[in-house]
């Protein structure tokens, strides 16, 4: 059982480093009870969101979608939400309209600069109509 559970770590360690949590992911209960020698592992349910992420990074997609990217060549901070022609489809994370860019013009976002910017959507959607 320790050694499944090594993996089990191993493979959440290897997942976050390319941002993807899967919160059910552990060692199955039964089969790591019994005597098989290799019990399974649980990947567990996610959501579409995160399913979508997983595909991305499997499928080689750099940035995956999901990520949070500066577009290097006017400093935008823009979320990936796809991949189409060559291109990455960026969506403001603080709202506005999305943007194409070039894979090799996007850089890592800065987490203080995308919490900022969620901050200031949230902070948008609680505005009353003037």
């Amino acid at each position: 059982m320790r050694q499944t559970e090594e993996v089990v770590e191993q493979l959440r360690e290897a997942l976050v480093g390319v941002g993807l949590v899967l919160p059910s992911l552990r060692v199955d209960p039964v089969t790591g009870a019994g005597d098989e020698p290799f019990a399974l592992v649980e990947l567990g349910r996610c959501n579409v969101r995160t399913a979508e992420r997983l595909a991305s990074v499997l499928r080689g997609e750099r940035p995956a979608i999901g990520a949070h990217v500066v577009d290097v060549r006017d400093g935008r901070l823009g979320e990936v939400m796809g991949h189409v022609g060559g291109r990455v489809q960026l969506r403001p994370v603080a709202g506005g309209q999305e943007w194409d860019c070039p894979p090799e013009a996007t850089g890592p976002a800065p987490q203080g600069e995308v919490l900022r910017a969620r901050v200031r959507r949230v902070n948008g959607e609680g505005r009353l109509p003037s």
